[in-house]
């Protein structure tokens, strides 16, 4: 039988080849085991601090292991992960049980010989071997935040460039905490009064300063209000493209790069379920489980299309366009930790050239007069007030918004992700 490190092992693993996301893998390997609640949430735990704590991790490990540990074998790499995530921060195992299930894991997954090395690395390694502090004290700044709080050199390098270290180490801090969840309430169905009257949902809420929005770190309480379409997971930030479009009732909307769809169903919302919004995105599959979840909302406004935003033409113009871009992700880092071990400079460049072709398209098709608002769930300033800059200059029958641009920081608000949204308006 698979145990919770094993499985957590396997998900790890899996992550090193494979292009699914960690709670896509984990949640198919949770649905074939036979793990109780306990062990179910121990593998997760695992999995989730892990990644999260990943370059810290094999920092400490690389004082102790007297080999390169870069070179060192993934499934080895990963064992000794787990065991010193255990040792450091999960303070709901002894550490004589994390190291007896890695020599474990270690023994069946690469013999007798490495069960020992694993259980001499990991015997060394305890809260009081690790000085931390003492290690990184005469490293450059960009290497002594990259380290502490687990996160790409080159990325918080970027970071301490684009806005100073003070806000960087917040971005930091607020990427390793637990998330909270954000809800948006769906106006069709109920409204905040009708919801926290109910005495379940009263005390487990934490308002964000967003219309119907609001956070909370207990999913499994408002888990019923999702599954019948009074509400929808959604972070404030996402919402903040939706309401600086603020698409009119009866209006028709193109709605590019759409899947999820979290925004489309907002801005439903928002249109009182009056008019089109004409959804489109390159994945069919996306589409289907987008129009499933429009449904159980009670919103029949949206019209999905299979296509490439490339080159997608609408039957009209719209005077109203979102084109939420495909991006570095890099404001969502605390809800996705694996993406940082993910993401390149080179990746940059790609998304930047992609995001400048879909907003050509999203300028060609949008009517005189119309509307474009263009959103990222990134802080990097090439794919947002940069790619706007170099837009404009290319379209100069395009002015930018006086709303102006919108960047939100991780931590900055509490709760509130990273991400970015620009209003612009094309001229008669």
């Amino acid at each position: 039988m698979t145990t919770a490190r094993e499985l957590a092992l396997n998900v790890l693993q899996s992550l090193e080849t494979g292009k699914e996301r960690s709670d896509q893998i984990l949640h198919k390997l949770l649905q074939h085991s036979t793990l109780n609640r306990i062990d179910r949430a121990l593998s997760t735990g695992l999995v989730n601090g892990v990644l999260r704590y990943r370059l810290q991790i094999d920092f400490i490990i690389s004082h102790f292991y007297h080999h390169n540990f870069e070179k060192a074998a993934p499934v080895l790499k990963n064992i000794l992960r787990l065991g010193v995530y255990q040792i450091l921060f999960f303070n709901k195992v002894p550490d004589w049980a994390a190291v007896n299930e890695c020599v474990k894991l270690a023994r069946k997954y690469k013999g007798e010989r490495l069960s020992k090395l694993v259980n001499g690395v990991l015997r060394k390694i305890t809260p009081e071997s690790v000085t931390l502090d003492v290690w990184l004290k005469d490293k450059k700044i960009e290497d002594r935040l990259a380290i502490h709080y687990s996160h790409p050199q080159w990325l918080v390098k970027r970071w301490i460039e684009a806005f100073g270290k003070e806000k960087t180490q917040s971005i930091l801090i607020y990427n390793n905490q637990f998330p909270s969840f954000g809800f948006r309430i769906n106006r069709l169905k109920t409204s905040p009064e009708q919801l926290f009257s109910d005495p379940a949902f009263a005390d487990e809420h934490e308002e964000c300063g967003m219309e119907n929005f609001f956070l909370s770190k207990d999913f499994k309480r408002f888990e019923p209000a999702v599954t019948d379409g009074r509400l929808t997971v959604q972070n404030p930030t996402q919402g903040l493209a939706c309401l600086l479009l603020n698409p009119a009732p009866g209006s028709v909307v193109v709605d590019l790069c759409s899947a999820p769809g979290g925004k489309a169903t907002f801005m439903a919302e928002l249109m009182q379920n009056s008019g089109q919004i004409i959804s489109v995105d390159l994945y069919e599959k996306k589409l289907l489980r987008m129009e499933a979840h429009a449904a159980s909302l009670g919103i029949t406004i949206i019209k999905t299309v299979a296509a490439d935003a490339r080159s997608f033409v609408p039957d009209i113009r719209p005077k109203a366009l979102l084109l939420d871009a495909p991006c570095s992700g890099t404001g969502v880092l605390g809800r996705r930790a694996e993406l940082r071990w993910k993401l390149s400079p080179g990746m940059l460049l790609e998304l930047q050239t992609l995001q400048a072709e879909l907003l050509d398209q999203a300028a060609e098709i949008l009517d005189k007069e119309g509307v474009l608002v263009y959103a990222t769930c990134s802080l990097e300033p090439e794919e947002n007030n940069v790619q706007i800059e170099r837009f404009l200059q290319r379209h100069p029958e395009f002015i930018a918004g006086a709303e102006g641009a919108i960047l939100t920081l991780p931590g900055e608000r509490t709760g509130f992700d990273g991400g970015f949204c620009q209003r612009l308006y094309k001229m008669a």
